[in-house]
């Protein structure tokens, strides 16, 4: 996420990087896996029936504890750590915009990112800041209208993470990480090479967010976008190009503060059937 006032102000209040000297820290880690393969495990209860309730006690040992949102010493950095750090793990939409005039380049990762419909492909994104103050591909986006959204995998993480650094606005972020851009068909940003899926899109609704403590202060934005075109790499879709593999596809998410996750492992679930008689002492 190029830099702004907006941005740069909410890193340096958020902290989010909890560690003196991270590369010390990083040195005393195991090495990443890159051996390590997808696999499919049980079902953590497959005993499990209706009525059950959660597979183990544990949360009898803890209670919740209500957190007022506008409460009193309670700030919006505040909330915003504890949602990141608790809504996760995130799909980071990797979003390439360009500028009204064309001369200018953006690519930066954005975590505020979701699929929300299929007919038509409906996509959300959150941007923090708001007039005045708009990350670079907000700015983008909404002079413009079209976008791309890429998905990140293992083998180009750390490039996708340096194109959030605080440069100024105008810094190719495509020459900064050494990613290869692709020339769209349906919208004028490119699209990444080394993603394994892409999405082109255009813009189709925005808002913007004020504080509720401020509302003179504007501290969103919302872009609705449409999904215009899809790429997809050949080898890891199916033959019908309506599915992925998640074992090539290896998608990195966001947890909370400067943590990554990587997808290894799985269990799979059937949609259950509604059966009166089996469920009907449990309902009576």
């Amino acid at each position: 996420m190029s830099g702004n006032t907006s941005n740069s102000g909410l890193e340096s209040q958020a902290k989010r990087d909890p560690h003196g000297d991270f590369k010390a820290v990083e040195s005393s880690r195991p090495k990443f896996d890159q051996e390590a393969t997808w696999k499919y495990t049980k079902n953590i209860d497959p005993g499990w029936k209706p009525g059950s309730g959660a597979n183990n006690a544990s949360w009898k040992d803890h209670r919740k504890v209500e957190v007022d949102p506008y409460g009193e010493g309670r700030s919006h950095v505040d909330n915003y750590k504890l949602l990141i750090s608790g809504i996760t793990p995130r799909f980071i939409g990797f979003i390439s915009t360009v500028s009204k005039d064309g001369t200018t380049r953006n690519l930066a990762p954005f975590s505020y990112t979701t699929v929300v419909n299929h007919d038509p492909p409906i996509f959300c994104i959150g941007f923090s800041g708001g007039k005045g103050s708009h990350k670079d591909t907000c700015k983008n986006l909404l002079e413009t209208g079209e976008l791309t959204i890429n998905v990140i995998s293992e083998w180009f993480i750390e490039a996708a993470n340096y194109t959030c650094t605080n440069a100024p606005y105008g810094v190719d972020e495509w020459k900064l990480s050494g990613l290869t851009p692709i020339v769209s068909k349906k919208v004028r940003p490119a699209h990444v090479a080394e993603s394994a899926f892409s999405i082109e899109a255009k813009l189709i609704h925005s808002h913007e967010w004020t504080s509720k403590t401020d509302p003179t202060r504007a501290t969103g934005t919302l872009c609705i976008v449409e999904g215009v075109n899809f790429h997809v790499r050949e080898d890891i879709a199916n033959d019908k190009l309506n599915m992925l593999d998640i074992s090539a596809l290896k998608p990195v998410g966001r947890l909370g503060g400067i943590t990554y996750s990587r997808t290894m492992q799985g269990f799979e679930m059937t949609r259950p059937v509604y059966d009166e008689d089996k469920v009907k002492e449990i309902l009576n």
